[in-house]
């Protein structure tokens, strides 16, 4: 298969909006979206959130890659804990069926049509789900309860199921679930624990299923996970990541993986660039070369070969200063991994 280029999530706000209009307006069309009503109709709604979400997609999408995730601009945790404590309210923490929507992810299929006509091609969709294990982590804490577990898992299962989309304009092609706690703050489960939860969490059909991490050390726990096609880790900001995970480890569990290939940590990078005397620096500047990108993007080919299936940034782009600047590390790396597929071709 070839590797396909796609990106992990956030992305920063337009300049015609800020973070607290946003905020509002998520909560209340999240509400209207549940309700059946159409967000469109509500001026606010419609300049603060709807406006927000296809304009954010649209640049990302225009950088051409191959598979684009919602821009996720509300907060990862509370974009789902915020509907668990109304479940919570109800004596549980499955979130009912109806409830489980991304409201991002309705806008864009809201759109699809016009999208699919802006370019004459089907949209690739990627959706980041925050994972039953962060979520647990953040509401209850490291001591593992299986019962409240699986109850976390569904209801990630459930966010899964209602962000599948199939038609003639758009598709599904990557559901993700982020832990990006998961070898740095663990919930206290056994083995046998965890692979029931991720199995769980992990149990639709129709899409390629990616588990994005922060850190590798407990990858080989996670191979035994059945349902789950690919792993996500970041390589870019940390080189040593990859030394842990062997394409050996991967083939023998029928796994594929994903491997960021270009720097994210903006406050890193800005620190760096301050010490080389780069008080302000510029989207340029920020944003590595394509020709580093490319030098990255091959090394990790060659250690995996047709086993790295997707690439792309470390991780999300929410901490960038502007639009431009986090459209911009999207062109590089794009650019820089088309170029280096050709020369390995």
């Amino acid at each position: 298969m070839e590797t396909l280029i796609d990106d992990v999530g956030s992305f920063p706000l337009p300049r015609y909006t800020n973070r607290k209009s946003f905020i509002r307006a998520y909560a209340i069309a999240r509400e209207v979206v549940i309700s059946g009503k159409d967000v469109r109709k509500d001026a606010f709604l419609l300049n603060n959130f709807y406006r927000v979400v296809i304009d954010s997609f649209r640049k990302k999408r225009d950088t051409g890659l191959d598979v684009v995730n919602y821009p996720q601009h509300y907060d990862m945790n509370k974009q789902f804990t915020d509907v668990i404590h109304k479940a919570m309210g109800e004596g549980t923490y499955i979130v009912r069926e109806k409830d489980a929507i991304i409201p991002e992810v309705y806008v864009i299929n809201k759109e699809a049509k016009r999208l699919y006509e802006d370019t004459g091609s089907r949209v690739s969709l990627r959706v980041c789900i925050t994972g039953p294990m962060e979520l647990y982590l953040k509401e209850i804490g490291i001591t593992p309860y299986r019962d409240i577990l699986l109850m976390f898992a569904e209801t990630a299962r459930r966010f899964a199921i209602n962000s599948i989309l199939n038609s003639k304009y758009i598709r599904t092609e990557v559901v993700a679930l982020d832990e990006p706690s998961f070898g740095f703050r663990d919930v206290i489960a056994d083995i046998d624990m965890l692979l029931d939860v991720l199995e769980k969490a992990f149990d639709f059909k129709g899409v390629i299923k990616h588990i994005h991490l922060h850190s590798p050390s407990k990858v080989p726990d996670l191979l035994d996970v059945k349902n789950l096609d690919a792993l996500s880790i970041e390589y870019a900001a940390s080189p040593k990541n990859i030394e842990s995970t062997s394409k050996n480890m991967l083939d023998k569990a029928d796994k594929q993986i994903r491997v960021g290939v270009s720097r994210t940590d903006v406050d890193s990078i800005t620190a760096e660039l301050y010490e080389k005397g780069i008080a302000k620096p510029t989207a340029q500047q920020l944003v590595e070369t394509e020709e580093t990108i490319r030098k990255r993007f091959i090394s990790a080919k060659k250690k995996y070969g047709e086993t790295m299936t997707f690439a792309g940034p470390d991780c999300g782009l929410v901490s960038w200063p502007t639009q431009a600047a986090a459209q911009l590390l999207l062109k590089r790396t794009v650019n820089a991994a088309k170029s280096a597929k050709t020369s390995l071709s």
